[in-house]
């Protein structure tokens, strides 16, 4: 193995754009990003907005690898002192260790915040993966272990990055997600057509059912995208927040940073009632997916939320010709609307050896269980028999 620097930067202000993007997205200099949110101006939306940073419990401290001044791996590490935001939960785990005597708190988390979608965590220059996984991962626990901290964990990695980390020493963990694949839909009634007869009519009748409000629903993009749209869709989203989570995990200024900066990868779509916004979700567009992130309501309304987050993003899709649609975490309601079971990774290590041998046990029977209810969940999809690909 070469000579390798491995630092922390104090923020992600302090690299360079295109020094980072080189790593991220290489693929953007000639199109859209595979993964928008591991691009920098994502990750400085965030925060230069301050839904990161002093006081959120999100500390960016990213980790950097140089090879003779040359940057050949980077990964979005972050000191976390809680474990919100994450959507693959160790809740259970601070609470054990914290019950035995330790102090779980704070940890480090290579992630993307408030993110659940799978990408890189670990960044490397074309040519330089091999070493360039080996030296952030050694870097992270190195870091960890000298500081007294109880564990390091990257969420939402790839299965490749997962597969790597296992035989660097890293536990694996698997969960899962839904997510919608297009089969090659000319259209969404051909979709539809690939689904059981019961299965179709009710999709029917709950499109028919959000769209008979009398509402106008707008997929916006770019520069259709106005300032008004981002304060009807901040007004969703405190709603949204405050019921799920207590308090919204993103500041105002964040859509405005990011309307700035990545409008064209995001696809919002609006409902308005007589010129009145009352709903909309909020979706970033990669390469081949839609990742959909967030929605929000002022007023309820029958199947719209459906309508929108999940029926339109399959639209989009098939318009577009992409290749998936990621609806977020959790949700087996997902199920009925095409959205099928898939395995979502993430890697893990602890400091204390008894700990470590505990939750390693427990990932194990963890992923025996996951992996049986995605098989049942799969057998109960909304799919007529052999109308997927490979079936």
């Amino acid at each position: 193995m070469p000579e390798l620097t491995v630092t922390l930067a104090e923020s992600f202000a302090a690299i360079p754009a295109a020094r980072w993007d080189a790593l991220a997205c290489p693929e953007a200099a000639t199109g859209r990003p595979d993964d928008p949110f591991t691009t920098h101006r994502f990750l400085l939306a965030l925060e230069s907005s301050r839904s990161v940073g002093p006081g959120t419990g999100w500390l960016p401290r990213p980790l950097l690898v140089e090879d003779a001044g040359q940057l050949i791996a980077a990964a979005p590490l972050f000191v976390k002192s809680h474990s919100q935001g994450e959507y693959i939960f160790d809740h259970g785990w601070a609470e054990a260790y914290e019950r035995a005597g330790g102090r779980y708190y704070p940890k480090l988390q290579i992630a993307v915040p408030f993110t659940p979608a799978t990408g890189r965590r670990f960044l490397t220059l074309p040519g330089h993966e091999i070493a360039g996984q080996a030296a952030l991962i050694e870097g992270a626990t190195t870091i960890a272990r000298q500081n007294g901290l109880s564990s390091l964990h990257a969420t939402f990695c790839t299965e490749t990055e997962a597969e790597a980390g296992a035989a660097l020493g890293l536990m694996p963990r698997v969960t899962q997600q839904f997510h919608w694949h297009n089969q090659g839909f000319a259209s969404y009634d051909d979709f539809l057509a690939s689904l059981a007869s019961r299965k179709r009519k009710a999709l029917r009748k709950e499109r028919e059912t959000a769209n008979g409000h009398g509402l106008v629903i707008e997929n916006l993009t770019g520069d259709q995208i106005r300032p008004e749209h981002w304060q009807a869709f901040w007004e969703f989203y405190q709603d949204t927040g405050r019921r799920k989570w207590g308090q919204p995990y993103l500041t105002r200024a964040f859509f405005d940073e990011i309307h700035r900066t990545m409008r064209d990868d995001v696809l919002l779509v609006i409902a308005s009632d007589q010129g009145r916004p009352v709903a909309g979700a909020l979706n970033f567009l990669g390469k081949s997916v839609i990742y959909g992130r967030y929605w929000g309501c002022i007023a309820d309304y029958a199947c719209l939320h459906f309508e929108l987050c999940y029926h339109r993003a399959i639209d989009h899709a098939i318009a577009h010709g992409l290749n998936r649609v990621e609806a977020g975490a959790q949700g087996e309601h997902k199920l009925a609307r095409g959205y099928l079971p898939v395995k979502t990774h993430s890697l893990h290590w602890v400091a204390d050896p008894g700990f470590a041998r505990a939750v390693a046990d427990y990932l194990d029977r963890e992923q025996r269980a996951v992996d049986e209810e995605i098989e049942i969940l799969t057998a109960y999809g909304p799919f007529r028999r052999g109308a997927l690909q490979g079936e």
